[in-house]
């Protein structure tokens, strides 16, 4: 056989090089992430906990240091196989989740799954999705925090050590499916309490006297103050005459004393989390569930285009209201084009620390104040660019110069009787050019000076009574909630639905009423497990999980220091607590397919009719509230108020499924004189009116 004289021509063989896996908590984040790291990084999503205590148990060793016992959680198999499958052919794995206790027992479960050593540097954090974040932020790893992993560990097992004893006592005890916690016994009996506040309320007469003056050609209005110069409140109509029998209506009255000021608002520090919680629902009528979804939506990325997908506002978790340099000094710039050089603040105010707060991330600010909400129109929903507005105006106002009104205050004087005078005037806007809560009027008064003389137009007495103590509001709950100590920002959201779901609330026109379930779980929980309600134990017990965090307690001895006379009062609750019946209240009516009485039950969603003869009949009826009104298409059933699966009021027929009128709005049971359509009522600008539908026709509110 010939011998080869030609060169053998040599193989090349291109070596794959390994890629790093990051791995984060939700797929949208991943997708934006991976987009900044480039084609060396596979980014993947454990969508949340892969392991946490079972459902089906208490998961907690109390005979061997309280140790729990992690189970992969069910459906997540398929996710942990593909984890671990990459992390094997991977040069390096990193864990990316949120900056906080959760995201750090993520990563801790994480480790364990994948067989990686949490003292590794392979925990990643950052507290903005932007692309200088995130790449600085690998540049920096850092091992796995065991502090914050045992202070979310120590809030878990407390959790369940109290929701898995008081729990199974309620079902025994009262009916199956209810559930009991830390923060939410305390938030239902704030509930409670300020309805037996209102209910034992007793409304006190006072009056005012509102007084219109003239001077030259100039009107201005002005209140009673007091008698010979001391303030003084009128209770009844006879103190009235006595004031108005001083007064001579023909006389001028004087002015006796002019004082000027000028005041400067402050802005306000930008959000928090339970600022923006409590912001949002009082202004943009936002539950705090959906703020913390939508807060979540803008901090993992959204695509905008050519930029492609980015996070627009920093980690929504905190308690925080520190800025970072970087931002402070690109929102300066910001403002200095925008809006000119006046309104930027030379020196930034510092707000001070909420008690207990950690300081851990920046306050919620847009990532980058040069996008504006207007130049994010056409990226986000309507709910986003209303909650990112919200955030980015706070933020900007925050780094701008305070509001200067000039006030104006004026006493007159008549046979001792004082009226006083209140103006103002915005003197230079500053913050509120951007951010304005409430948006406030000029009330400017003549120029007025001592001993000129002024005369009185009109006198209009008005009577009043006390109000009672307002419901809460999920905003008002959660600062009575935080001022208190109790819970943390990132559970109340979790707490308030809750509340809700186990129907121990239910919310009315935006505010909390007990319900009678809820009543009777209060009253046991009140009874049995006093420490539970007690708020400054409960504000205590969080001050020492919080120093968990900072390495200054051992988790261990603060459960077993609460667990072992909890676990005491459990045992007595068992023994000493009779069943509890909820009796069912006749409906006035019987059943249509046996024919027994039908009753009125509660179920999980709320009062129900059901037949009396349950289990033997099943038959049940919703419970629906005619408004009075004839159905305006079929014009044979009654317009009945129901709820859709959201909880959200509708209008239908109560001939349904026969005739399937439905209406959001609440129709008024007149047609329309110019198209002959139904009207409702619609909430406007200016208040509740009659409108039509289908055209331009409105009018004044009629009665019902």
């Amino acid at each position: 056989m010939p011998r080869s004289t030609g060169t053998a021509t040599k193989k090349k063989t291109k070596r794959k090089i390994k890629k790093n896996l990051v791995i984060v908590e939700s797929p949208s984040k991943a997708k934006t992430i991976e987009k900044y790291l480039g084609s060396r990084y596979k980014v993947m999503a454990s969508l949340g906990h892969i392991r946490d205590l079972p459902k089906s148990k208490m998961g907690i060793n109390v005979e061997n240091n309280y140790e729990p016992h992690y189970i992969s959680i069910r459906g997540k198999g398929d996710v942990i196989k593909e984890l671990r499958k990459e992390a094997k052919k991977a040069a390096h794995v990193y864990l990316a989740a949120d900056p906080d206790r959760e995201g750090e027992a993520i990563a801790w479960h994480l480790s364990y799954l994948l067989g990686l050593d949490p003292k590794d540097k392979n925990r990643v954090v950052f507290n903005e999705i932007t692309k200088d974040a995130v790449k600085n932020a690998f540049k920096n790893p850092r091992a796995i925090d065991m502090n914050l992993v045992d202070a979310q560990q120590a809030r878990r097992v407390l959790d369940r050590l109290v929701g898995y004893s008081i729990s199974p006592l309620l079902w025994s005890k009262i009916k199956k499916g209810l559930s009991a916690g830390r923060v939410q016994s305390i938030a239902l009996n704030l509930i409670i309490q300020r309805e037996n506040e209102i209910k034992a309320f007793k409304p006190e007469e006072y009056w005012t006297i509102d007084a219109q003056f003239k001077k030259d050609k100039s009107k201005f209005e002005a209140t009673f103050y007091g008698i010979d110069g001391k303030k003084r409140a009128l209770k009844n109509n006879d103190e009235v005459k006595e004031v108005l029998a001083k007064i001579d209506p023909k006389k001028p009255f004087s002015v006796a004393k002019v004082e000027k000021k000028e005041r400067k608002r402050q802005p306000q520090a930008p959000f928090t989390t339970s600022t923006l919680q409590q912001t949002a629902n009082n202004t943009l009528k936002f539950k705090t569930q959906k703020t913390m979804m939508l807060a979540q939506q803008l901090y993992e990325g959204i695509n905008i285009g050519k930029a492609g997908t980015v996070g627009l506002i920093t980690y929504m978790r905190t308690d925080s209201t520190r800025i970072s340099n970087v931002a402070k000094h690109e929102a300066a710039d910001f403002i200095h084009e925008e809006y000119g050089e006046q309104y930027a603040a030379v020196k930034q105010r510092k707000a001070p620390l909420a008690e207990g707060a950690q300081d851990a991330h920046e306050a919620i600010r847009p990532s980058s104040v040069l996008r504006t909400p207007k130049s994010l129109e056409a990226y986000l929903t309507k709910d986003q660019l209303r909650l990112y507005t919200l955030i980015w105006s706070r933020f900007v106002a925050s780094q701008m110069t305070p509001a200067i009104v000039d006030t104006m205050r004026v006493d007159l004087d008549q046979n001792g009787v004082t009226y006083r005078a209140n103006g103002s005037k915005l003197k230079f806007d500053g913050f509120t050019k951007v951010y304005a809560e409430t948006k406030r009027k000029d009330n400017i008064l003549p120029d007025l000076k001592e001993k000129d003389e002024v005369t009185l137009v009109q006198n209009q007495p008005n009577q009043h009574f006390t109000l009672p103590p307002a419901r809460y509001t999920e905003a008002s709950l959660i600062k009575t909630l935080e001022e208190n100590g109790v819970g943390r920002p990132s559970t109340y959201a979790p707490t308030l639905n809750v509340i809700q779901k186990r129907y121990y609330v239910k919310l009315a026109a935006r505010k909390f009423e007990p319900t009678e379930l809820g009543e009777i779980v209060d009253n046991m929980i009140q009874e049995c497990f006093p420490d539970i309600l007690n708020v400054d134990f409960t504000a205590n017990l969080e001050g020492q999980l919080d120093e968990i965090e900072e390495g200054k307690q051992e988790w261990v001895s603060i459960i077993d220091e609460f667990y072992r006379p909890f676990s005491d009062e459990v045992r007595q609750a068992e023994e000493k607590l009779a069943k509890v019946t909820i009796k069912d209240e006749p409906a006035g009516f019987n059943c249509d397919i046996c024919g027994a009485p039908m009753v009125i039950k509660m179920g999980r969603y709320g009062k129900f009719y059901a037949c009396s003869r349950f289990p033997d009949c099943r038959n049940t009826l919703a419970i629906i509230k005619q408004i009075g009104v004839t159905c305006p298409l079929c014009g044979r059933g009654q317009v009945v108020e129901r709820k859709s699966k959201k909880n959200r009021v509708f209008y239908g027929c109560s001939r349904y499924p026969e005739c399937e009128f439905v209406s959001w709005d609440k129709p008024v049971g007149r047609n329309c004189p110019k198209c002959d359509h139904y009207l409702v009522y619609k909430k406007t600008k200016k208040g509740q009116q009659v409108k039509c539908p289908n055209g331009d026709y409105e009018e004044a509110l009629q009665n019902n």
